[in-house]
């Protein structure tokens, strides 16, 4: 996992790059479905694993901009910023829906 240092970066900068984080790992998710449709289960496997690291390095992202407002420093909310933690939240809900469809179908045989 890269080590990201928030001050160094404007927080223009900040919001893209969980953006960019968690959109690739998106990506990665629907591509994971999609190769299970297609009968490449390990590939699926591979694509979710994928996923999760780049989750880890939004998440570590957000988790310091957490702690810095915690801190006392303040954090500059913008429509942005917004529209980020929404990408990043809804590629966590996608991606343990789409898991758990894949460990389902796995048992069924589907």
């Amino acid at each position: 996992m890269e080590n990201i240092d928030l001050d160094t970066l404007t927080g223009e900068q900040i919001n893209f790059m969980l953006i960019l984080h968690s959109g690739n790992a998106r990506s990665k998710i629907i591509q994971a479905i999609r190769e299970y449709r297609e009968g490449n289960v390990q590939e699926a496997d591979a694509l979710l694993v994928q996923s999760e690291e780049d989750l880890k390095v939004a998440h570590e992202i957000h988790f310091k901009m957490v702690q810095k407002e915690a801190s006392g420093e303040k954090v500059d909310f913008a429509l942005l910023l917004m529209h980020a933690e929404d990408h990043l939240m809804s590629t966590l809900t996608m991606k343990e829906l789409v898991k758990e469809l894949l460990e389902l179908f796995k048992q069924k045989n589907l």
